[in-house]
């Protein structure tokens, strides 16, 4: 049996989500035809570029089970609150969920925010405890996921959550649903990940 913890720095701002403080960002046409490799290794490319999922390709870098710490759920109404432009793409009004991505055995691998309808999260995330990918895996929810952003930068509250310095490798996509948003996530990822991926 694996042991277990729950961490007890959880950084549930109210009213705050941790975004980085970028050196580098990119633009939609670099994420489309990827970057050179000199820039960002293959192995990253795949994780920060690719449109399949991270709590999928977590679990098979680490090999444990990828699970989920819920930190946030609030209800943010119409605003804004400081997330990349895409979220007026969602209707209102809108809950922000935040969580870290980690192996059953406790190791934090990524911080996620994302962003829903109020009014439908419940029907996507039934369990808010699982990962998204198992939540909308379970009702086979047909998803394209559209990488819109990928960021290179530092947060002082994430090298403290993920017990590592920066800066981080981070991205913002939507996923799409029958052709329309269904929700937006940003989504940072511990440096501790280079043990699998090799230096980015």
């Amino acid at each position: 049996m694996t042991a277990t913890f729950t961490p007890t720095n959880n950084f549930a701002l109210p009213g705050g989500w941790h975004c980085l403080t970028p050196i580098w960002q990119s633009q939609e046409e670099e994420i489309q035809h990827g970057l050179p490799h000199t820039q960002l290794s293959p192995c990253w490319q795949m994780l920060l570029l690719g449109d399949g999922s991270p709590t999928r390709h977590l679990q098979l870098l680490t090999g444990e089970p990828t699970e989920v710490d819920v930190i946030d759920m609030s209800f943010i109404g119409m605003d804004l609150d400081k997330a990349p432009n895409l979220i007026q793409a969602l209707p209102g009004p809108r809950l922000r969920r935040q969580v870290w991505l980690r192996t059953s055995s406790g190791q934090r691998l990524a911080y996620a925010a994302s962003w829903w309808e109020a009014s439908h999260v419940d029907e996507y995330l039934q369990n808010r405890s699982l990962p998204i990918w198992a939540s909308l895996a379970r009702l086979r929810t047909e998803l394209y996921r559209d990488v819109q952003g990928i960021y290179y930068g530092h947060s002082d509250a994430l090298e403290v959550g993920f017990n590592e310095k920066g800066p981080f490798w981070g991205r913002h996509y939507l996923f799409w649903h029958h052709g329309l948003p269904l929700t937006l996530i940003y989504e940072v990822f511990s440096p501790y990940l280079t043990k699998y991926l090799g230096d980015a």
